[in-house]
């Protein structure tokens, strides 16, 4: 039997890639259908039910299912442990210990938490975001009045 050639990129993780993608797409699908809603139309509880169901799976998967692949792939993928440590570009974050000249060491398993800090402050600015052109959906801008040369608004004479 013939087996397909699988192509890896280096610094690739199928699961993290497809969860975080998956993600922004189930997140974004969100603008489509406040578009086509009614604005004025109530929520039934049917609605109202499944929406919450979606919102709490969309929520699982960006601040559950996202960082846990990011951490899996930094841990077992690409080694970043707590006993590598980060020498940066040429070594110019070496610590004193290995014989450098920064009184820090700094791990790689700290700019693996850094990544996850990063993938939730990308997801709740989405979702701030989203929160608030929700409720701004149906706000209707007042149209501006011309006005003259010294700033007063010009108003027709009945």
């Amino acid at each position: 039997m013939i087996g397909i050639a699988v192509l890896e990129w280096p610094l690739m993780n199928q699961a993290f890639l497809v969860s975080f993608f998956a993600t922004l797409v189930l997140t974004l699908a969100i603008i489509p259908f406040g578009k086509r809603r009614p604005v004025d139309r109530p929520l039934l509880w049917g609605e109202a039910l499944l929406a919450s169901v979606y919102i709490f799976a969309v929520l699982f998967l960006a601040f559950g299912v996202v960082p846990h692949q990011f951490i899996d792939h930094a841990d077992k993928d690409l080694g970043w442990s707590r006993d590598k440590l980060l020498y940066g570009p040429g070594g110019i974050l070496k610590p004193v210990s290995a014989g450098g000249w920064n009184p820090i060491t700094l791990q790689y398993q700290a700019v693996r938490d850094i990544g996850v800090v990063v993938l939730h402050l990308i997801f709740f600015g989405i979702f701030i975001f989203l929160a608030v052109w929700w409720q701004k959906r149906g706000d209707v801008k007042p149209k501006e009045l011309p006005t003259s040369t010294y700033g007063r608004p010009l108003v027709k004479k009945a």
